[in-house]
């Protein structure tokens, strides 16, 4: 286990991993999305989580009840977006993308009652009709170790762009 920071008084009984160990979480969680298996990514989801993809150029803490937001998804609805992406009706998105998502720069930030707080930065490449666009930022997680195994209870991604052009939209898990 690895000994990080808390904040002043914070408690958590979450044993706190290496990095290497939250780093392969991470790795399977890229690999699960490039192979479109999000039956199984949604299962890394703990009930209750959230995922949040804030608008190109907002701020870390911008909060979804107070601004624009690409994905703002409770559990509920990231299991609605699931099946809809697995569908047809999700016409941007099908047929579906080829996506390479790459992860880097992985960092324990501190452990709280909820999770352990981690970041890693991203590059996501999606390729569509002889098209490839590319999404960079960084990835904020809370994980916490249930069950015997790693589970993201919210996970934001933050794109390091200036605007979605010329991707116009996010269809795809980043």
């Amino acid at each position: 286990m690895t000994e990080v920071m808390m904040k002043p008084g914070a408690i958590t009984t979450e044993p706190v991993l290496s990095r290497s160990e939250y780093e392969d979480f991470l790795y399977h969680e890229a690999a699960l999305l490039d192979a479109w298996r999000l039956d199984e990514w949604l299962e890394l989801f703990v009930e209750g989580a959230t995922y949040e993809v804030p608008t190109a150029g907002a701020p870390d803490d911008a909060d979804s009840s107070e601004s624009l937001f690409y994905i703002a998804d409770d559990y509920f609805r990231l299991r609605h977006r699931i099946k809809r992406l697995n569908s047809k009706q999700a016409h941007s998105e099908w047929p579906r993308s080829k996506t390479l998502h790459t992860v880097t720069n992985v960092r324990i930030l501190g452990a709280e009652a909820d999770g352990v707080r981690v970041t890693s930065n991203f590059v996501t490449y999606r390729t569509k009709n002889d098209v490839t666009h590319t999404f960079v930022g960084r990835h904020y997680y809370v994980l916490r170790k249930t069950d015997d195994k790693l589970c993201i209870v919210s996970k934001r991604s933050m794109l390091d762009m200036d605007n979605l052009r010329p991707q116009g939209r996010v269809s795809i898990i980043v």
